[in-house]
């Protein structure tokens, strides 16, 4: 069990989905870019990239335009040789599939989800 103060590190964010698609050679990820809020050092917005394990469940064209939930906080990780700078919120229904966790209304990118 974590306390709220360890939980208070945990970055989450709202993020809308800019562009998908599917990483070559793998029946399950999706390369998302994701406009979060970030910006460069001129100060400029810059896209954020994830690499999700959505793509049995989900086309990436569908994903386009969506509100999602990350974890923008965590250590960039490899997967097959891309890089992903954050973790994609999902569930997983009964059948075992991902349910991508989305907001109700829409929210502005970057929105610190509480």
């Amino acid at each position: 069990m974590i306390n709220y103060k360890e939980f208070s590190k945990i970055e989450l964010k709202a993020a809308k989905v800019i562009s998908a698609e599917r990483v070559e050679g793998s029946e399950k990820l999706i390369k998302l870019q994701l406009e979060v809020g970030d910006k460069d050092e001129a100060g400029e917005p810059v896209n954020r990239q994830i690499v999700a394990g959505i793509g049995k469940a989900y086309a990436p064209e569908d994903l386009i335009g969506k509100e999602v939930v990350i974890v923008a906080n965590l250590e960039p990780r490899q997967l097959m040789g891309i890089e992903s700078n954050g973790m994609l919120l999902a569930a997983t229904n009964e059948a075992g599939e991902p349910i991508i966790l989305m907001p109700e209304k829409p929210v502005q990118p970057g929105a610190k989800i509480h």
